[in-house]
């Protein structure tokens, strides 16, 4: 064992480099800790928000009483030592809202009566109150005790349920396609008659199944009354979940949590995007990442073999050099004030003139879609690919060129068996980066395609079955629409908090993926020198 240097039989400290390495290491531990805490919190608040919170009734000292879910609690304004809790009451047709303020001194009980149930409806929110009959037909049936009105209501949930999809069936595979080819059908002619009469008996024929499903959704209904009196009849069509917080176990409040954070994964949004799921927007979301990733790459490898393997290295080598590196630094807004003026209005109104005249003043690629959002990403992050690949293509070492043309190879086959080959690490390395900017980029998006409520996704059954025209939507342009433009802030913050986290989410998976094959790469082809 080898000893320490000592001084005089006193224990040396060993010589570093200053405190400098101290100052690096301890920035990346608090960068580290910043992102494991914003982690965190968009996990807290944003998956809390699934979890079925139990239904509170509560006593004032005024002698009144309301049921609602405890959200959280503040200091009171104005009183330091007192504080005031917010409660989820719902039935904002009696109350004027979904929310109440409570100073918590005022509260004489709280109770949890297993039979207070909380109904999600398509309109008016949510209603917190006791179901008392079901109807059918407009008759009470009859049934035992609450338990068995429980039951049955379930029950007619389910039915509910599966007449939903078999009429989502028919209009996404039927009804949507036939009104799509009668607004393609453009103006009246005389040799396009029979073919509009077909469509439209086709799709008259389509709405009467449509029609008939909704009818037998339209049987049953519930009677209900809140905790302070009001009586409603509700009918089911028009209910989305029904639950009893107090009476579920712990097993079944986490199998409800699963099923709200699937809803929220697979489903398209509601209720001005306040509510349901954002299967649409990560579609559109990954979906684009992936068409830029797939417009940019060669672009980028391109540029950066002839700057670094073709061009003379001379002055006006340099300055495109420059002038690269600080393309990266423009505003992302510039670019989509770029794509709006050259790839919609310039290529799209052309191609718009060129191939659907019948459909004019109606645009078909002269409007905001998915492929003038994905060329203009790509042009945004073009830079990013040039720079890496041309530090990668400058790390191969220079033998290894000349030991290829010494051995007979053009210099095609040495860029192609060589070269190409060696710097695919670093390629990749620049689509890492592209893909970590373009899919947290919103302004530029903004201008160029994406929408607000886009329920069809680019891709169907449909030819040509992507549909690059097509507006979509976006996670980033969703934290956006749902943090700054909902009318109800309390409802809308965990779902910002949890689509937050998907974006993040998202994009860590893209770029996994992107890693997973440079490292595969770098096995096959071997590392560069650092």
């Amino acid at each position: 064992m080898m000893a320490r240097p000592t001084i005089g039989g006193r224990l040396r400290l060993p010589r570093g480099e200053g405190p400098w390495p101290w100052l690096a290491a301890g920035s990346v531990a608090l960068s580290l800790l910043m992102v494991i805490t914003l982690l965190a919190l968009l996990a807290g608040r944003g998956l809390a928000h699934f979890w079925p919170a139990s239904v509170h009734l509560v006593e004032l000292g005024d002698g009144s009483h309301f049921a609602g879910q405890r959200i959280r609690e503040e200091t009171l304004a104005g009183a330091a030592s007192r504080r005031e809790r917010l409660y989820r009451t719902g039935n904002r047709e009696w109350h004027g809202a979904n929310w109440r303020w409570v100073d918590i001194e005022t509260i004489i009980e709280e109770r949890l009566p297993r039979e207070l149930v909380v109904v999600e409806r398509r309109r008016w929110g949510e209603f917190i109150g006791r179901p008392l009959a079901l109807l059918e037909q407009g008759e009470p049936l009859a049934l035992a005790d609450d338990e068995a009105l429980w039951e049955a209501l379930q029950a007619r949930m389910q039915r509910l349920e599966r007449l939903r999809e078999e009429r989502d069936a028919l209009r996404d595979a039927e009804v949507m396609p036939l009104v799509r080819r009668l607004g393609e059908l453009g103006a009246s002619g005389s040799e396009r008659e029979d073919v509009r009469h077909s469509l439209e008996a086709a799709l008259a024929a389509a709405n009467a199944q449509v029609l008939e499903v909704q009818a037998q959704m339209a049987r049953d209904a519930v009677e209900l009354t809140s905790v302070e009196g009001h009586r409603y009849v509700q009918p089911l069509e028009g209910v989305l979940a029904l639950s009893r917080p107090n009476a579920m176990s712990l097993s079944a409040k986490l199998a409800a949590w699963s099923r709200g954070v699937w809803q929220f994964l697979s489903q398209g949004p509601r209720a001005a995007n306040t509510a349901g799921g954002v299967w649409p927007a990560i579609f559109g979301t990954v979906l684009m990442v992936l068409l830029m990733s797939l417009l940019v790459t060669p672009f980028g490898v391109l540029a950066a073999v002839y700057l670094n393997e073709i061009a003379h290295q001379g002055r006006l080598t340099r300055l495109v050099r420059i002038g690269v590196r600080n393309l990266a630094g423009v505003p992302s807004i510039v670019y989509g004030v770029f794509g709006l003026g050259v790839f919609v209005y310039g290529i799209g109104g052309t191609l718009d003139e060129w191939f659907f005249s019948d459909t004019l003043p109606s645009p078909t690629f002269g409007t905001g879609g998915l492929l003038w959002a994905s060329l203009t990403l790509a042009l945004l992050t073009l830079p990013v690919v040039i720079v890496a690949t041309e530090e990668g293509l400058a790390r191969i070492p220079a033998h290894q060129r000349e030991g290829a043309l010494a051995l007979g190879a053009t210099r095609l086959e040495m860029l192609k068996r060589v070269v190409l080959p060696m710097a695919l690490p670093a390629m990749m390395t620049g689509v890492i980066l592209a893909i970590a900017r373009a899919a947290g980029e919103v302004a530029p998006l903004m201008l160029v395609g994406v929408a607000k409520l886009a329920p069809q996704v680019p891709v169907d059954g449909e030819f040509p079955y992507l549909h690059l025209e097509r507006k979509f939507m976006h996670l980033g342009y969703h934290i956006f629409d749902v943090g700054f433009h909902s009318a109800d802030v309390e409802a809308a913050l965990p779902l910002v908090y949890a689509t937050a986290l998907l974006l993040v989410m998202v994009i860590v998976v893209l770029n996994l993926t992107a890693i997973f094959l440079r490292h595969h790469l770098k096995a096959r082809h071997g590392a560069l020198p650092r």
